[in-house]
Formats: structure tokens, C-alpha cells, sequence
């Protein structure tokens, strides 16, 4: 269900519920100057904040368009009743005491008792509106009038408090807090956030995610509407479920899963909240997305080698310019500056506005971006005027090539406040931090999703039973996966017989383990049965043709995902699996070639790819597998994890030797 929270985010009128609380939103409106009336209700005062209150909801002149409700969690109940009835536009519930404290039952009443109207929280700081003044807010905060702006969306907020205090010029049109999200979900209101023309960009502090396949859409609709989205995701140490029961569940735990969601959604992960801001100045100035090829330029050694150093984390790419360009830089430079990227122009063209302008549009025009280096002195004790030649340079190189042109000091102190502003009101983005910029850049080349791609309907976690070998193998070979031949019995002696139908050397494997190499449940190069002995602790036994001409061994494991539906880990594989911790994890559906292109980020992937002189797996083997195992799970909702670990991977071929297999009971 889609709610209208016009009203609730752009009200014309206010009413206040409380008293302390209700004072400190009145405050707050005046201080911004909200041009609609405010009016406190309250049964026993006369007047609160200076305005005259009103004894009942029923007395007020007009069914409000926003509601502060500061009044107890039982009370809340009522007065959300009594707000709906009425044709309110929505409420903002400030209580503490529900589902956080053990109370669903009385946070299930209050939606109730919202019906159809919208309701932010409850437990929910609430709402400012910077680009109309109206703040259903009951505390301070450090933002000012704006006429376009981000929005700031927070399920902390303390953390969305302090991002109001930011020094860093960012027009912030809106601060929004979900609280419990009891009604409205994370993807509803950043939507209705959104859909404001004046609102540039979407800035998130996210601690859960509440539906997946809405947040995808949004992300969709919003780089269609040319607005990018930006997101700092915590949570991220968090051992995941079920976390011994399988290697993938050890390695894809945490953040992985959440990670591979938001990059393929194109939303922009980012780590920091200092990097959340320097990306939404990017995407308010210049959009969703930035290009890779970079260049830099400072008139420092120091500043270039620093810019190299500090990029190489983030995987930035500085290539090296054209002939053409070290020509005419060369020609306006002279033979001792070294031209390269990044570009020391040393202190030569100092204060010369005409050649700095050119020396920048040389650099800038062959690239999709510029970082320029510049730490103006602070005005309070310094006389900064001798940059503004530099500063006016990187405007005009960016008003010459129509390439992003982005002014980073490399300390976020040493960029005022004032000054940046002016900046980003010219269309310039200035950057403040070295590390931070570098990093915000590389968020903001963040690739939009895949159109219409939904990740899985998420299921409910459920009690699970594991599958032998004997079983597993026999479900992969039948969705098409390659597996050894083998023969199976449930004691050894009834196996006996049966080991001439495969030919030697064989693996023994005991089945009813996890993991069977560290129960000693599996026997490798065996050329006859006779004399085996028993396994302790197995329930039955799997005789299986020894693979031979392995290059590589690689783990492929899928699993349900509480959030995202299901998740694909990749990675090298084998018993020392977790040790490597070499992976990567996506969110199904995707292609063989995404797959692909997901296998190559792995660390050791040169190792797999021929690697001096070594012999090259067959990946495209391996991302087939994992295609039919990604279909298996989509059309089998009741598997909740395959593992294969480790596919032995040929020159040409790969067989899946090991299969752990959990499936709902």
C-alpha cells in the first residue's frame, strides 16, 4: 500500500501534542520561520511555546496537516484513533515503549488505529522541512532554510542530529526519521522524499532493511529521475545465522549480503558518515553517477604522491594523459615540471589566473573528472586571497570541458564553511578531506541496477534438515550439474560389491557430516575397499570415482537470505576456504556474466586465470554451475542453502566433488 505523506512532509498547518516537547517543536517552527499555523492541544494549558493551546483535537479550526504526538505510548494509541477519524494528513508518534520494549501487541494497535493515515514511527524523532520551514521536530539541529536540497534519512536519530551539524556547505532540504517503522518502511518515505522536484539527492543511515525488492525499485526510480542515493549500512559485524553450519555461511556473513544488494541496486555504499556527505555534494552539483577516469592536480610533490597512495585502497584509476596533452601542458609548463597523473604543476603559474585556467582545461578535457588539490589558508588569520586565481581556474575549467571539476582540500577544516557554499550554489563541488573525497568519488561511480532486476522474495528463517551426499549429488546431477559417479550403501560391507561399477582409485566419503574432512570421514586415491574400516559416527557411505586433472578448487554456495532473498558466494575453495576468505557475494538473479565478472575481484583470481605460465580454469564452467544452482533455489522454495565446496575445476570442465545440502523440514 502506497500512502500519500504530502501532507505529513509538507504541511500547511501543525498541530502539537505534549507539553515540554510540544514547546521545543513550536520553537523550532518559529526558528525557521513556518509560515502556516501552529496549534498546541492540551486539556489542562492555556497557552504553550507562547501560542494559545487548544483543550482537544476537537476544537481546532481544521483537521491538521502534520502532527507532533508527544504524549505517552498509551495516549499516542488514542490520539492517532482521533487524528485519523478527523482527516488529518499524518502524525508523527514520539513515544518510546513498543516492539523496541517488548510490546508488539500495543504497536499493532496503533497502526490499527491509524487505518489509513500515515504515521512515522512510533519511537521517531520526526520530520524537518528545510525548504518550507515546517520542523515536526523536538530538539535542536544545525540546518538553515534552503530552496534545493538532499534528503537525510535515518533509522538513528542521533546519527541524523549530528549530520545536521555538518560544516561542509551541503543544502539539506529534508531530515526524516523512521523510528519502529511500524506503517512507513524505509523505501515508502525515501520514495515520498524523493518525489519532491526540489530534493537533489537521498542520503540514508540504514541499520535493517525492511523490503528489498521495494528498496530496489526505488533505487531504480530514482537514477531515472536523476537523483542519486547514498546509504552508510552498519550492522556489518554481525556473525550471521547459522553461521557453523556451512563455509559460506562463515564467509558471506556480516555486511556481504547487504553490500552485494546496494551495488546491485546502484545505490552507493558508502563507510562513513563524513563519506555519505562529500557523496551527496557530488550527486546534488552533478548527479548519480561520476566517470572512472580521473585525473589530479596539485602544485605540491607531496599532494600528488599523497593523492596516489591514498586512491590505491579505493581502486581509482589516474591514466596517464594523452600525447596531445603532455604536449600543450608541457608547452605552458616548461621542461621541469614531469607531467603525468596526478600532475605536480609546481608553484610556476602561481597567481597567472589565464595560464592556471589553461594548464587545468588542458588536464581536465581528457578525463570524465578532476581533482584539484587546494587547502585555501583560513580567513580568520590568514589572508587567502592569493588562491583565488586557482579556485577561479578549476570554475572555469569545468564551465570549458562541462567535466565535474572538484576542488579537494586535503583537511576538512582547511575549506570554510561560507566558501563552500557559495561553490556549490556556482555549480562547483568542493570536496573536504583527502581520504573522504577519494573515497566519495569512488562511491559515486557506483553503476545503476540492472533494469527491473528484484532480488527473491525473502522467507521467513525455518527449521531445516541436511541432505547426505548421497542425496545432494543426486539433486545436482539432476538439475544438470556435473558430480563424480558413485555408488552408495549404508554400511561398508554392503559398498564392497558394488566398487566395480566405478573404476579406481576411488574417494570414500562417510555420509551424515557437515563437514567431513575435519571428522576424518573422507579417504582419497583408495584402489580397493578391502581392508577399510569403518567410520565412526557415519550413517551410511559414498564410493565415488576419484576426479582427476583439478587446476583450481572453488567454492560456489547459495543461501536463503532473511532480507535479500537468496545469496551466491563465490570464492577459492577447498579446507582452507576460511582461512583464504576469499569470496564474493551477490544477490540472486543474476547472469553467467555477472558471475564472471564478480569471480574476477577475487584476490587470487590471477591463480585461476593462468597466472605465469600456470593452466587456466574454466570459470565459464563454474558460472554455469552457479546459474543452475540459482535457478534450482528460485524454483524450489524449500531448499535453504546449497554449498558445493570445493567444484574441482579442469582446463575444460568442472565437477562438484563435495555438496552440502539443507532443506526445510
Amino acid at each position: 500500500m502506497s500512502r500519500d505523506l504530502s501532507r505529513l512532509l509538507r504541511p500547511r498547518s501543525i498541530a502539537v501534542m505534549g507539553s515540554v516537547w510540544a514547546g521545543n517543536v513550536i520553537a523550532q517552527c518559529r526558528k525557521m520561520g513556518f509560515a502556516g499555523p501552529v496549534w498546541p492541544v492540551h486539556p489542562k494549558k492555556a497557552e504553550i511555546g507562547g501560542l494559545k493551546a487548544f483543550a482537544a483535537l476537537a476544537d481546532l479550526p481544521a483537521a491538521p496537516d502534520a502532527t507532533f504526538v508527544g504524549v505517552n505510548r498509551h495516549a499516542t494509541v488514542e490520539v492517532v484513533r482521533e487524528l485519523a477519524a478527523m482527516g488529518a494528513g499524518g502524525a508523527i508518534c514520539f513515544a518510546s515503549g513498543w516492539t523496541e520494549a517488548g510490546e508488539p501487541e500495543l504497536q499493532a494497535q496503533l497502526v490499527a488505529a491509524a487505518g489509513a493515515m500515515p504515521i512515522l514511527g512510533p519511537n521517531c524523532y520526526g520530520v524537518i522541512n528545510y525548504l518550507d520551514g515546517a520542523l515536526l521536530w523536538p530538539d535542536q539541529h544545525g540546518g538553515r532554510r534552503v530552496e534545493r536540497g538532499v534528503a537525510l534519512l535515518s533509522q538513528s536519530s542521533n546519527i541524523v542530529i549530528n549530520l545536521t551539524m555538518q560544516a561542509r556547505g551541503l543544502p539539506v532540504a529534508y531530515v526524516a526519521c523512521l523510528g519502529n517503522a511500524a506503517q512507513i518502511g524505509l523505501a515508502e518515505l525515501a520514495g515520498a522524499l524523493l518525489a519532491d522536484e526540489r530534493v537533489s539527492a537521498l542520503g540514508m543511515y540504514v541499520e535493517g532493511v525492511d523490503n528489498a525488492p521495494a528498496l530496489a525499485a526505488l533505487a531504480e526510480a530514482a537514477r531515472a529521475a536523476g537523483k542519486g542515493i547514498a546509504c552508510v549500512k552498519s550492522g556489518k559485524t554481525e556473525a550471521s545465522r547459522d553461521a557453523a553450519a556451512s563455509h559460506t555461511a562463515a564467509l558471506a556473513g556480516g555486511g556481504a549480503a547487504s553490500s552485494a544488494f546496494l551495488r546491485q541496486v546502484g545505490i552507493s555504499e558508502v563507510n562513513t558518515l563524513a563519506e555519505l556527505l562529500e557523496t551527496l555534494k557530488i550527486f546534488h552539483v552533478h548527479g548519480p553517477q561520476v566517470g572512472a577516469r580521473l585525473c589530479s592536480l596539485s602544485c605540491s610533490g607531496g599532494e600528488a604522491g599523497l593523492v596516489s597512495d591514498l586512491a590505491a585502497p579505493f581502486g581509482l584509476s589516474f591514466p596517464p594523459p594523452s600525447e596531445a596533452q603532455r604536449q600543450r601542458l608541457g608547452e605552458i609548463l616548461g621542461p621541469i615540471v614531469a607531467i603525468a597523473n596526478p600532475l605536480d604543476y609546481h608553484t610556476f603559474i602561481w597567481g597567472d589566473g589565464p595560464r592556471t585556467t589553461d594548464v587545468f582545461t588542458t588536464m581536465l578535457r581528457g578525463y570524465d573528472a578532476g581533482i584539484f588539490v587546494i587547502d585555501p589558508p583560513r580567513p580568520d588569520r590568514c589572508d587567502p586571497s592569493s588562491f583565488q586565481p586557482a579556485l577561479d581556474a578549476i570554475v572555469a575549467a569545468q564551465e570549458a570541458t562541462g567535466r565535474p571539476a572538484f576542488p579537494v582540500a586535503s583537511l576538512p577544516e582547511n575549506f570554510d564553511e561560507d566558501r563552500a557554499v557559495a561553490m556549490i550554489a556556482g555549480g562547483v563541488a568542493p570536496l573536504m578531506g583527502l581520504e573522504t573525497a577519494l573515497g566519495a568519488l569512488k562511491a559515486a561511480q557506483t553503476a545503476p541496477g540492472a533494469p527491473g532486476w528484484r532480488p527473491l522474495p525473502a522467507l521467513r528463517p525455518r527449521k531445516t534438515r541436511t541432505l547426505d551426499e548421497a542425496e545432494g549429488k543426486a539433486l545436482l546431477r539432476a538439475a544438470g550439474v556435473a558430480v563424480p559417479r558413485s555408488v552408495h550403501a549404508p554400511t561398508l560391507a554392503a559398498l564392497t560389491p558394488r566398487a566395480a561399477d566405478l573404476p579406481a582409485p576411488y574417494v570414500l566419503k562417510g555420509l551424515g557430516f557437515a563437514h567431513k574432512t575435519e571428522a576424518g570421514a573422507v579417504r582419497i586415491g583408495i584402489e580397493t575397499l578391502e581392508g577399510q574400516e569403518e567410520i565412526p559416527g557415519a550413517t551410511g557411505y559414498l564410493l565415488e570415482e576419484m576426479v582427476t586433472g583439478t587446476v583450481a578448487e572453488v567454492l560456489v554456495g547459495l543461501r536463503r537470505d532473511a532480507v535479500y532473498g537468496v545469496t551466491l558466494t563465490l570464492g577459492l575453495g577447498g579446507v582452507t576456504a576460511e582461512v583464504l576468505a576469499d569470496t564474493v557475494t551477490l544477490v540472486w538473479p543474476v547472469t553467467e556474466a555477472e558471475v564472471l565478472g564478480a569471480l574476477r575481484h577475487l584476490r587470487l583470481w590471477p591463480l585461476l586465470d593462468g597466472y605465469r605460465g600456470r593452466a587456466k580454469a574454466d570459470m565459464h564452467a563454474v558460472a554455469e554451475i552457479a546459474a543452475r544452482l540459482g535457478a534450482l533455489m528460485a524454483a524450489h522454495p524449500g531448499l535453504e542453502e546449497i554449498e558445493i565446496n570445493p567444484i574441482l575445476v579442469r582446463e575444460r570442465g568442472a565437477v562438484a566433488v563435495d555438496a552440502l545440502i539443507r532443506e526445510a523440514e
